[in-house]
């Protein structure tokens, strides 16, 4: 098992969490984005859309929900998903509420592509991130008010809803957005920054990591 990854990359961050909850310890693979190392022959013919991260497991599997699924068949405990349908829709919906409305605006290409082709200055592509930030997160907080919500995000193990939440609290924090009105986000941040797995994933805990 290879794990292709860089440490600053959110969708990375997500499968890292999730293969310390698992307990696996692929071979990393890091590639490098500041330098342009996503777009040369070398990993574009292991994934042709230039993107990590991609796990190797005789095939190359790319996405990180995709992936993530993919450990949850294979490696089923702990389990990433709650027992029952509805509980397992609520934590996808939140999930995929932050991996799939909140994190495409907001992920490195699209502040390149703001600054580098469209000229947008610093103090607007900051505005465009805090805006898409707190309008996803809005969302995500009232999610987070319903009954199932723990110490995490749904009961009080560690569930795909944390994986998908902690990168982007943390990216958030990076660019200095102001998460006081989301009490309940940062709550459970908080509580997954404590445990074992979170904490041997975060990016300044990768080798790459300079």
């Amino acid at each position: 098992m290879k794990l292709y990854t860089y440490h600053r990359s959110s969708a990375a961050y997500l499968v890292r969490i999730a293969m310390q909850l698992k307990g696996l310890a692929p071979e990393m693979v890091y590639v490098n984005l500041l330098e342009g190392a996503h777009r040369q022959e070398g990993y574009t013919s292991v994934n042709p859309a230039g993107l990590v991260p991609s796990l190797e497991v005789g095939t190359v599997l790319t996405q990180s929900l995709a992936i993530i699924e993919y450990l949850e068949e294979t490696h089923p405990t702990p389990p990433l998903l709650p027992n029952t349908p509805l509980e397992r829709a609520r934590v996808r919906a939140i999930a995929q509420g932050i991996a799939c409305e909140i994190h495409p605006l907001n992920n490195l290409r699209v502040l390149k592509y703001l600054q580098g082709v469209l000229g947008v200055n610093d103090a607007d592509k900051n505005a465009w991130y805090q805006h898409w930030i707190r309008t996803g997160f809005t969302a995500i907080e009232t999610m987070l008010q319903e009954e199932h919500t723990g110490t995490f995000c749904h009961g009080d193990t560690p569930t795909l809803a944390d994986i998908c939440l902690v990168p982007q609290v943390s990216n958030a924090q990076r660019f200095k957005c102001d998460l006081t009105e989301f009490p309940t986000i940062l709550r459970v941040h908080a509580a997954c920054e404590q445990h074992p797995a979170f904490i041997a994933a975060r990016p300044e805990n990768q080798k790459d990591a300079a």
